[in-house]
């Protein structure tokens, strides 16, 4: 399990560090910062083609052998991060680091929800994501230290350094996995043809772009608007993921006891502390608790998500567990174009919080829609 966080550890450090570091990269290469942020929407985007492709062509592989893969194309893509010589070959690079991102999570919580067992799957799942939330704590904070004193560069050689441990630990420490049934292209497939699932991706994208619009500018927010240190935004960065460390052990729990409730209640209330960011962010103090507890409901999301991807897909939860991570990224990318749509307009960097909020509520609705289509 701890092989298998880690390299959620190394992955959530490569996704979330570029937030931080978008004024340093476009000092560095010479370009505005809503440009800048294209590094962002290119990562996100590999996850999105990668997840259903890598999941639905390797659905006869061997899962520890399929992981070991994915991480070693993941160290590789974040060495070419480090030499890209310009803002092109910087997108193709941040493209191809991405590409694993979401096959490599949906297989290892599968292989975590088999190593639990009944009655235990979400929480095993979100001891996988836990490695992710950890990431923001620890892993991005440091990274985001490190780039800014050694330059932006120097942050994606920890994370391919990251990745090469994480090779190694799964090649020593997770077992074969004999035992876990592999499937078929055709059958993975099949798993698109499912309304239910469809129904609950969009519950993932609508839901979390809004979180997104906020975290993706939140250095910006963080001093522009709260009035912090650029030399803090670390410190911001590193109180959001203690909020998505506690929200992700809350959130497997009530997964594993309460589901759908969950789920409900979780979006609302991340409706309604996106709403009240954009009155915090104006006090140091009070944006740093509402920015934990947006991480915290945001995060305890994922594994409830991510199970009911898993229940409703039938045989097909390898690609459906990786759809959810192609989901997620596409609010990754969807969040930081709106807000930065948002802030070119003239709105301020409170304004994201604000259609953050309401594209939460639009997941509400929509996992309502989801609930009842379901029961009938």
């Amino acid at each position: 399990m701890l092989a298998l966080a880690m390299g959620g550890f190394g992955i959530g450090t490569t996704e979330f560090v570029a937030m931080g570091l978008l004024p340093q990269i476009a000092d560095g290469l010479g370009i505005s910062e809503p440009t800048a942020g294209h590094v962002i929407t290119a990562y996100a985007l590999g996850v999105v083609v990668g997840a259903p492709v890598i999941a639905a062509l390797t659905a006869r592989a061997a899962r520890k052998t399929l992981l070991i893969a994915l991480m070693i194309a993941f160290t590789v893509g974040n060495a070419a991060t480090i030499v890209a010589p310009n803002y092109g070959g910087l997108l193709v690079a941040r493209f191809v680091a991405g590409l694993p991102h979401g096959a490599y999570f949906g297989v290892a919580s599968l292989v975590a929800a088999h190593l639990a067992g009944p009655g235990r799957r979400a929480k095993a799942v979100a001891m996988v994501m836990s490695g992710l939330a950890v990431a923001n704590v620890v892993g991005v904070p440091a990274a985001t230290w490190i780039g800014q004193g050694l330059g932006w560069r120097s942050a994606f050689g920890v994370v391919a350094i990251i990745g090469a441990l994480t090779v190694a630990a799964i090649a020593l420490r997770v077992p074969p996995l004999h035992d876990v049934r592999t499937t078929d292209p055709r059958t993975e497939l099949a798993a698109l043809r499912r309304g239910q699932v469809w129904l609950t991706l969009v519950v993932a994208t609508v839901g979390f772009g809004g979180m997104f619009a906020v975290y993706t500018y939140v250095g910006w927010t963080m001093t522009d608007v709260a009035g912090l240190p650029v030399a803090l935004v670390p410190l911001a960065l590193m109180v959001y993921g203690l909020g998505m460390v506690v929200g992700n052990v809350f959130g497997g729990r009530l997964a594993d006891r309460a589901l759908t409730p969950g789920l409900f209640a979780m979006l609302a209330a991340l409706v309604a502390l996106l709403a009240l960011f954009a009155l915090a962010a104006h006090n140091p103090y009070t944006a740093m608790v509402v920015l934990f507890l947006v991480g915290a409901a945001g995060s305890a999301l994922v594994p409830g998500l991510q199970t009911r991807l898993m229940d409703v897909a039938a045989d097909a939860q390898a690609l459906a567990a990786a759809l959810n991570h192609s989901a997620l990224n596409i609010a990754n990318a969807f969040g930081a174009w709106i807000g930065g749509v948002v802030i070119a307009a003239g709105l301020g960097y409170t304004a994201p919080a604000l259609v953050g909020s309401g594209l939460a509520l639009a997941g509400l609705a929509v996992l309502a829609v989801a609930v009842v289509t379901a029961r009938r």
